[in-house]
């Protein structure tokens, strides 16, 4: 699979030959962003801080707030790794610094250590400083404590004229059980298919910035071989993780999908290219596309416009529940009905004091309550008015996931104590659950 790369150099994206030469900028860091998640994860390094000549911290903090980012450049210490992961950042990227001690004290599969080698030897300090050890034996020694490994071939970043495949196996020989990211060099998308095959995944810059290689061909390249040798089955789905539908997709219209950043699939009785909601308004924004794990399969994440995904003017194909993310949508369109009178739900939206009235009191009705029928029944109302808040300042139920997901990635915990704990209470109760969270998370070995 591929994973696209955003370096960071006084706040914009850049690419540099071997880490030296600024070949070209790559524009607005954000927007970048927006374009390569639809791949997933998205590598983001910050290079001032890996070269010590500043930071894109407060850049980069707003970056894994908006999509799945693994950090790294300039991580050097236990405690600024595990605010980058406190952050949201899906992973850290730990170069220098990287040893047995210092990565395990970390959660191991939220950890990649970055082996930058150059003709086979670990370069370190932003690859100023040679350090004489082999980047096999490096892999070998760190294997136990981290979940990947990101192996940059030096001699050939940046530079688009191939790489080692023979150095990339050697690490998967050595990695065991942990991923292994190959950068450097890669170009096309038959390297990113030999590198699949072989269990390891490509972090591309340059290639993509300089339009040899396209996002969707990329994405594209490991696909098994598909119905008639060019069809492949598509799940379409919603930000809440409902299936919508089953459509079809070519190595075509994934192409245009992912460059437009919309559902586009493939006709099959017509034979041409479909956009979703071209017609009917039923639009679809791509967030993300996923292969499954035999590669012959496809699924789309969508952000769904209109009435819905089928033809019949339903939600989806098949049925589905009312649920939350059903309810946030009927809030949001109950916005606009502020002077219906006649609805509780307008009355909330028109009458503030009203809405925070109804909050306090269903808090307090559902601490009191005590029967399983009753905790059911007060968490309901509590749970639609915290909504009717939420969908008021256009906040969704997405949006709120999003948060909750963040939460569940911190490996510190926040100690749950009341407020006017005194602070030596709360740092002795922060101490403990930040000492079992990385207990349970796999960290302290």
């Amino acid at each position: 699979m591929i994973i696209p790369s955003i370096d960071l150099m006084d706040g914009r994206a850049v690419q540099l030959r071997r880490g030296r030469e600024l070949v070209l900028e790559g524009g607005d860091p954000l927007e970048r962003l927006q374009e390569f998640s639809v791949a997933g994860e998205v590598a983001v390094v910050d290079l001032d801080a890996a070269l010590g000549r500043g930071s894109n911290a407060a850049l980069i903090r707003e970056m894994v707030r908006q999509a799945p980012c693994r950090v790294g450049g300039g991580i050097r210490d236990v405690d600024s790794a595990l605010d980058w992961l406190d952050a949201g950042a899906a992973r850290v990227m730990i170069g220098t610094a990287a040893s047995v001690e210092f990565c395990s004290q970390l959660p191991r599969e939220r950890v990649i250590a970055a082996v930058d080698a150059e003709f086979g030897a670990i370069v370190v300090d932003g690859w100023r400083t040679r350090t004489g050890m082999g980047v096999i034996d490096r892999v070998a020694e760190l294997a136990p404590v981290v979940g990947g490994f990101l192996l940059t071939q030096v001699e050939h970043e940046g530079g688009m004229g191939g790489f080692d495949m023979a150095l990339v196996q050697r690490a998967l020989d050595a990695a065991g059980d942990a991923r292994v990211v190959a950068a450097g060099g890669i170009t096309t998308t038959d390297d990113i298919a030999a590198l699949d095959r072989a269990g390891a995944d490509a972090q591309v810059g340059m290639a993509l910035y300089s339009g040899a290689l396209s996002l969707g061909s990329a994405v594209a390249a490991p696909l098994a071989k598909g119905l008639d040798d060019r069809l492949w089955a598509t799940v379409v789905r919603d930000e809440a993780g409902l299936s919508l539908g089953l459509v079809w997709s070519t190595r075509e219209s994934l192409e245009a999908a992912v460059s437009q950043r919309r559902g586009v699939y493939w006709s099959r009785s017509r034979d041409e290219l479909w956009v979703k909601g071209e017609s009917s308004g039923a639009t679809q924004n791509l967030l993300r596309v996923d292969l499954d794990c035999d590669r012959d399969a496809l699924c789309f994440t969508v952000r769904q416009a209109g009435t819905g995904f089928c033809h019949t003017g339903q939600r989806g194909c098949w049925p589905t529940p009312f649920g939350l993310s059903a309810l946030g949508r009927t809030l949001q369109q109950r916005r606009d009905m502020v002077g219906d009178l006649n609805s509780g739900t307008a009355r909330l939206f028109s009458d503030p004091a009203l809405l925070r009235s109804k909050l306090l009191e269903e808090a307090a009705e559902l601490s009191e309550a005590e029967t399983p029928s009753e905790v059911t029944h007060e968490a309901a109302d509590l749970i639609y008015f915290a909504l009717v808040a939420a969908a008021r300042s256009g906040v969704s139920v997405e949006d709120i996931s999003g948060e909750l997901g963040r939460r569940h990635q911190r490996v510190r915990r926040r100690a749950m104590v009341a407020k006017g704990t005194t602070n030596s209470t709360a740092q002795d109760a922060m101490n403990t659950v930040t000492k079992t969270a990385l207990k349970v998370d796999g960290g302290g070995r």
